[in-house]
Order: C-alpha cells, then sequence, then structure tokens
C-alpha cells in the first residue's frame, strides 16, 4: 500500500499551522501529516494537539527538546517516516509559502513520472517568487547558481525546502552523516541523491512570502551554505580518488 507522508518542521508556527494542516488534508490525494516541532514557546506543539482531536489516525506530533537546525528536524521526521514504511516523504514549510495544492504535482512527478526526488522550483522556469524584497530573490537565485556552478548538479532550485522524496532515496542516503542543518542541509540531500544515481525531476511552483510569523533566515545559514557547498564537492571528489 503506498502511505504518503508530509513532514513540515515548526517553530513558533502557531499563526499558520492550523491552515498549512487543514489544506493538506484537503487535498484529493490522501496525505498524513508529521509536524515536528522544536519545542515552540508559543504553543506551537499544543495547537496541533487540539487539531490531532480532528485527524487522529492522519496528524502526528513529534515534539523535540532542543532547537539545533532545521536539517535536524528534518531527519528526524524523515527517520520517523522510514520506521512507518511510508512510501513518499514530502518536506514543506510551515508557513505556507510553499502551496499545498502543488503536493499532488510533486507526487505525481515520482509516482507517474518515475522520479526518485521531485523538487518544487522557484527557478526551473524563470523566478516564480511572490512578495521577496529584490535583494532576498537575487540573494537566492544568485545562491541556486553558485551552488550549480560549483557542485555540477543539473538542478535550478538547489535551495528549494519543498520536495518529495522516494524512501528508497532516504534509505539509501545515510542521515546520520548529513552535516548541515541550515540552508546547506538541503543542498547537500539533493547533492548526494544525485550523485547515488537517483532521478531529480524539477516542479515549477509559485513561491510566496510568509504573510504571518517571523522568518528564521539568519547571516550564520547563508554563510554555513557557501562554504558547506565547497567543502561537499572536495569531499566528493577526494571520495572518487580514494575508490578508484
Amino acid at each position: 500500500m503506498i502511505k504518503r507522508l508530509v513532514v513540515i518542521p515548526t517553530y513558533n508556527e502557531i499563526e499558520n499551522i492550523d491552515r498549512v494542516v487543514k489544506n493538506v488534508f484537503a487535498q484529493s490525494v490522501k496525505f498524513d501529516v508529521l509536524v515536528v516541532d522544536d519545542s515552540s514557546p508559543d504553543g506551537t506543539a499544543d495547537r496541533v494537539k487540539k487539531l490531532k482531536t480532528l485527524y487522529p489516525e492522519r496528524l502526528h506530533l513529534l515534539v523535540r527538546q532542543v532547537k539545533d537546525g532545521l536539517g535536524r528536524a528534518y531527519i528526524a521526521g524523515f527517520k520517523w517516516a522510514i520506521e512507518r514504511r511510508y512510501t513518499y516523504i514530502f518536506e514543506m514549510d510551515a508557513d505556507y509559502s510553499h502551496n499545498p495544492n502543488d503536493l499532488i504535482r510533486l507526487y505525481n512527478t515520482c509516482f507517474k513520472g518515475k522520479a526518485d526526488v521531485a523538487i518544487g522550483s522557484r527557478y526551473s522556469e524563470g523566478v516564480n517568487v511572490v512578495n521577496w524584497p529584490m535583494d532576498r530573490v537575487l540573494m537566492s537565485w544568485l545562491a541556486s547558481k553558485y551552488v550549480r556552478l560549483i557542485t555540477q548538479i543539473p538542478i535550478f532550485d538547489t535551495t528549494a525546502g519543498f520536495v518529495c522524496y522516494h524512501r528508497k532515496v532516504l534509505e539509501t542516503i545515510n542521515l546520520d552523516k548529513i552535516r548541515f542543518v541550515g540552508y546547506a542541509f538541503q543542498i547537500e540531500m539533493k547533492f548526494k541523491a544525485y550523485n547515488l544515481g537517483f532521478n531529480i525531476k524539477e516542479v515549477p511552483i509559485i513561491f510566496t512570502e510568509r504573510t504571518k510569523g517571523t522568518s528564521k533566515m539568519d547571516k550564520r545559514i547563508i554563510w554555513e551554505a557557501v562554504f558547506g557547498v565547497i567543502k561537499l564537492k572536495l569531499k566528493s571528489i577526494f571520495s572518487k580518488r580514494k575508490f578508484n
């Protein structure tokens, strides 16, 4: 039986969590949801517990006691999904920058289009970003161009956080050896999936900036991505030489 799980990491997303969860469940294809909450002081986890009374079989909650990065939250969610034998595992933001209506398109790209990884891409067909200031759009676009140049992976939106993975991808990648926690986490996952030979396809989406809550982006995360890409590429080169 095909099982689909949407992993949504949260930290202080009480203003957004109702809307995003209810819209995932409103889709014509059945998706379960796992909220991975990093002990939000605003009561996000408590709000999810109340929502669980409406969706007791489909909504799940994993509360982590530490806030140590988006990547760690996703890895906890991925391991939870693998243990429960979900076939397709999605990652999606809680702030509604990713439209739940696009989940079906990502799923069909994997299920019908035979992709192992489907990426909701802001940059595969121009620049599809709404309500970002121009400097942030330019920074994000240039970051993806930079990653593509350094790593040579044929992906336009390398920092995208709206992704569908077939379970076999997450089982093959050694999640315990994923090093990065912020922007670079998204890059590292795609880089490793590509180098392992998995079929990756991009699905054009429109990304809309959050209207509620606060962005978690900071300069430390950006610098992790800048230098992390170089480390990833160098490590892959030395690993290949070691086995040649």
